[in-house]
């Protein structure tokens, strides 16, 4: 027996919830568990999120998407479907400051994090020994803003991953290098965006005098820090708080806040609607 999970998005409309349950049925599984939202139930936008249990023996994946596909058609819907042992490979890509790097780690080794991590990909030499620690492949590239070496980081990224994380990586990926590569990069922002984007966010904050700072994971675009926003942590500051205080709070926030992000990213959680997410 494996889980498989069902992403479906479309129109809202009568019979959605009825026609994919029938299409379970049909094919001998048992639905495990079942979300679903939707915008507004008269002239809306719907979302489905179903995890069942199917034997492999009778349905394979490709008999399984060949029927839904008529199931699909008939709402016009987008839909994605995933068996839950597929391990996804992780990539990493960071640059000196190490926070998010060895946190990702840890919970990786603990089992916390089910994926494959291939790579992790620096622009300072000084992480290999930590990442040494774990048994993974350390590459160093030593890439600036204005020589990002963006070819050879894809070089390692297109081949070996499934998706990235740019853990406090920070040069920004060209357009190019994000057409070529062609999945999905999740990356952290050490600020509540949409506010402070940029460089150096706590002193903006810090200057702007804010009662509340934050930490937000979210989708990498051509855009700086415009995509979709998956995960953000909150945590209340004072006027007693300066720069180095709001640094020090906000490195454990963009812990929690990139961890969640990726947690609901392999497990399937996130469906893409718009500039926006639904998780599940």
């Amino acid at each position: 027996m494996q889980t498989v999970i069902l992403l479906f998005q479309c129109a809202d409309q009568k019979g959605i919830v009825a026609e994919v349950s029938d299409f379970i049925f049909r094919h001998d599984g048992n639905i495990i568990t079942a979300d679903q939202y939707s915008t507004d139930p008269e002239n809306g936008h719907f979302f489905l999120r179903v995890e069942f249990y199917i034997d492999e023996t009778l349905h394979d994946k490709k008999s399984l998407e060949a029927g839904l596909t008529p199931v699909a058609g008939h709402f016009n819907a987008d839909w994605k479907m995933y068996y839950k042992h597929e391990r996804l490979r992780m990539g990493i890509l960071v640059s000196k400051p190490d926070h998010c790097l060895v946190d990702l780690l840890y919970r990786w080794r603990s089992g916390e994090l089910d994926v494959d991590i291939p790579f992790v990909i620096s622009n300072y030499e000084g992480h290999r020994n930590i990442v040494k620690q774990y048994n993974i492949p350390f590459y160093f590239i030593a890439a600036t803003k204005d020589d990002r070496r963006e070819d050879e980081t894809l070089k390692h990224a297109s081949r070996d991953s499934d998706f990235l994380i740019l853990a406090r990586y920070m040069l920004i990926l060209s357009g190019d290098f994000l057409d070529k590569y062609g999945k999905d990069i999740i990356n952290i922002h050490h600020s509540f965006l949409p506010s402070f984007k940029g460089a150096a966010p706590y002193r903006q904050a810090f200057e702007r005098g804010v009662k509340v700072i934050g930490a937000t994971a979210h989708f990498v675009t051509e855009t700086l820090d415009e995509g979709a926003i998956i995960s953000q942590i909150v945590e209340g500051v004072s006027h007693k708080d300066g720069v180095d205080d709001l640094e020090r709070k906000g490195k454990n926030m963009e812990k929690q806040a990139l961890s969640h992000a990726v947690y609901n990213y392999i497990d399937y959680r996130i469906i893409k609607y718009r500039n926006k997410t639904i998780v599940f």
